[in-house]
């Protein structure tokens, strides 16, 4: 047996051991931690909605109709009309035929590969991908072979002579650097290989695109060149869960054979609730877009100026390299003596020599705040 102690010792010693707060306040831009403020750059709550009072409204109303539990699969009997209704709204938002709900981003991911792709097949994803992705590919039986970040160059190289299913799965924005995948040079190169192209758009949908519509919209993309997009619903839209919006016959094909779908309690239909709000609101929400974007000019013209490195990033997530782990973990550290709560992203999250402050925005955010966040990271050592 592992001598789990001697273990989770050596994670402490390389400053890799990773610990819970517990929050007691609702999420916002400030919250309450060890009963005293914090002020929060790390969430990814980008468009301020996860305690939007028409939101909880919807959340409470939900639970009155549907109760607290939505009691079963959504192939037995837990799929509500709540749920139904959010379906096609998120298909229609997204611009496919079809969407299906999954209760996390991670059981989407694992979904569509486990159900496109088995022994003798390909899936081919981007270096940086989100661990969700690259354990969808691990666990699909198929072959596992990964491209250089964001170099389609390298796809069309690895896509050459490859037989069987191919499955390209990418980031549309990268959640450790901020950055965007070139979509449509990767939908060129799927289409001439016959392979899948799915994309991962937790940290577009609601920030991208008109109407927040994501990453595929951003670029004027079609449900051909993607056939595959995934969203999750806990980033900018407040709530909680995911979907797979495609064709007809592929989001059929995933009710029948998704094992993350078919065998697992479907969302509680007040969640499904809240979230058709929160899916209107994002529609209407192009004052908070425009806000987050003048935060972030706000943010990257500062740190400019105080000369910290920072990534190719116009997205809410702005990371600011430090390098080695224990220089990362003690800028972490010194912020919060500050009152401001910014995590420190470490190995293996990110490649060794890369560990970094993830700084996040939100529409909620204030221009004062972001100053007082630029002088705390003035007198980090």
């Amino acid at each position: 047996m592992k001598d789990l102690s001697a273990i989770l010792k050596q994670r402490r010693n390389d400053g890799l051991y990773r610990s819970r707060r517990i929050v007691q306040s609702a999420q916002g831009t400030v919250l309450i931690i060890d009963s005293q403020p914090v002020l929060n750059f790390c969430s990814n709550d980008y468009l301020g909605l996860a305690n939007h009072p028409e939101i909880k409204k919807a959340f409470i109303a939900g639970a009155e109709k549907y109760g607290a539990g939505s009691g079963a699969a959504h192939l037995i009997c837990g799929h509500s009309a709540a749920h139904h209704a959010l379906e096609e709204e998120l298909a229609a938002h997204s611009g496919y035929a079809r969407a299906l709900l999954f209760s996390t981003g991670y059981m989407a991911n694992l979904g569509v590969a486990q159900a496109l792709c088995g022994r003798g097949d390909r899936v081919l994803e981007d270096r940086l991908n989100h661990a969700s992705l690259l354990d969808a590919g691990l666990l699909s039986g198929a072959r596992l072979q990964r491209y250089q970040h964001n170099n389609a160059n390298d796809l069309r190289e690895k896509l050459h002579d490859v037989s069987g299913e191919k499955l390209v799965m990418t980031d549309a924005v990268f959640s450790m650097d901020g950055d965007v995948a070139p979509l449509p040079q990767l939908a060129e190169i799927c289409q001439q290989a016959d392979a899948w192209l799915m994309i991962d758009d937790a940290h577009g949908i609601g920030i991208l695109g008109k109407q927040g519509r994501g990453t595929q919209q951003h670029f004027a993309l079609n449900p051909k060149q993607i056939p595959i997009y995934m969203a999750t619903l806990g980033k900018a839209l407040g709530t909680a869960g995911a979907f797979i919006a495609g064709d007809d016959d592929l989001i059929e094909y995933l009710i029948q054979t998704a094992r993350t779908y078919i065998y697992t309690t479907a969302m509680p239909a007040a969640v499904a609730e809240a979230t058709r709000t929160s899916l209107r609101l994002v529609q209407q929400a192009d004052d908070r877009r425009q806000q987050l974007q003048q935060l972030i000019q706000q943010f990257r013209h500062g740190a400019q100026q105080l000369g910290l490195q920072l990534l190719d990033s116009q997205t809410p997530i702005q990371p600011v390299i430090a390098g080695d782990t224990a220089t990362a973990t003690r800028w972490s550290q010194q912020l919060l003596e500050r009152g401001i709560l910014v995590t420190a992203i470490r190995p293996p999250t990110v490649a060794a020599g890369a560990a970094r402050l993830r700084i996040t925005f939100s529409a909620n955010h204030s221009t004062h705040q972001v100053d007082r966040l630029l002088e705390a990271l003035i007198q980090l050592h």
